[in-house]
């Protein structure tokens, strides 16, 4: 029997570095009710040290919500998995996937490929620590590394560690040679090693991440999969999101209320603009909304201008959402 996690979190948005804040997440939960949203990758020497509220702090309309993150001691890991799960938090994930050079300085994220049986006792610290699943987020090798035996090895030791799933990246990362950057795109997917994962693993949570555009990509994968996780795509044009919840979860019908959702976002700016923050804290992550309809590149053209100067409001947002034509909209939540 699969895991429960299967059936809650077969969709998810992917955690990507510098974008899934805290902002970015509460956007994305105005588009979907049931997708799983992850964190940034988080450091655990910052989650101990650092700054808990600014690093961990996060609006309860979030969930549900993974908190990612980085490291590679065991004892650090479980330390800053207890105090995500304190904060509220409903999944904890290691990543294992990261190519970054500070990632890889700091000897944890894609490099940990390399160390299965570290990563296997990162697992069993983290799962020994808190109540709430825990999960990885990896490759499917990196460097010179064989696919085959290199995500084996991986999958094997984090599942007998008690993981309570495993996201993988369709993807080898390349330590030498590729920017972060690189590595997301240069390195071809190879979705059928995440299947033949799945098929060697039947009982346990399998899901995949790189390179789906869709929905309807997403929902292929799952033939094969657990769960499918949107990432750029996701980023770049939000609006996809609306349509998962009808499509995978059977829930709400009719035309989604873009009117209301930009009512709810310029009142969460408010809010934010009033703790000292700025309005392009928030809808930098709404540029790509309305892509691909009439009067979208003027909306983004005030969204990248007039809401990024000093002392812009709320206003901004509904000027900005003034400039759309909604007429031809295709609904993707019906």
């Amino acid at each position: 029997m699969l895991k429960k996690i299967n059936q809650d979190h077969r969709v998810a948005v992917a955690p990507m570095m510098d974008w899934t804040d805290r902002h970015c997440r509460f956007f994305h939960r105005q588009l979907t009710r049931r997708a799983l949203l992850y964190t940034e990758m988080v450091v655990a020497d910052a989650v101990i040290q650092g700054a808990r509220e600014r690093l961990l702090g996060f609006d309860d309309a979030e969930h549900p919500v993974a908190l990612q993150l980085g490291g590679s001691e065991p004892g650090k890991l479980a330390e800053a998995a207890r105090i995500g799960e304190a904060f509220g938090y409903d999944e904890i994930n290691l990543n294992v996937g990261c190519p970054s050079d500070r990632v890889q300085s700091g000897t944890f994220g894609a490099c940990l490929m390399k160390a299965p049986d570290l990563v296997a006792d990162c697992v069993a610290a983290m799962k020994a620590a808190v109540a709430i699943p825990v999960t990885v987020k990896c490759r499917i090798g990196v460097d010179e590394q064989d696919p085959e035996p290199a995500l084996d090895a991986l999958a094997d030791g984090v599942f007998a560690a008690g993981a309570d799933a495993l996201w993988v990246h369709a993807r080898k990362a390349w330590l030498e040679g590729l920017s972060p950057k690189e590595n997301r795109d240069i390195p071809p997917l190879d979705y059928g090693r995440v299947y033949r994962l799945k098929a060697r693993k039947s009982s346990e949570f399998i899901g995949i991440n790189g390179g789906v555009q869709s929905l309807e990509e997403a929902r292929t994968h799952l033939h094969y999969l657990d769960g499918a996780m949107l990432g750029r795509a996701a980023y770049h044009t939000p609006g996809i999101l609306t349509g998962i919840d009808s499509m995978f979860y059977g829930e709400r019908t009719g035309p989604f209320d873009f009117a209301a959702l930009i009512d709810v976002m310029a009142g969460y700016a408010a809010r934010h603009i009033e703790q000292g923050g700025r309005l392009g804290h928030v809808t930098r992550h709404m540029v790509g909304l309305f892509h691909g309809l009439p009067g979208a590149r003027r909306y983004r053209q005030i969204l990248s201008t007039d809401a990024t100067r000093p002392g812009a409001g709320p206003q901004v947002l509904k000027t900005a959402f003034a400039a759309v034509d909604l007429s031809s909209a295709v609904d993707k939540a019906a």
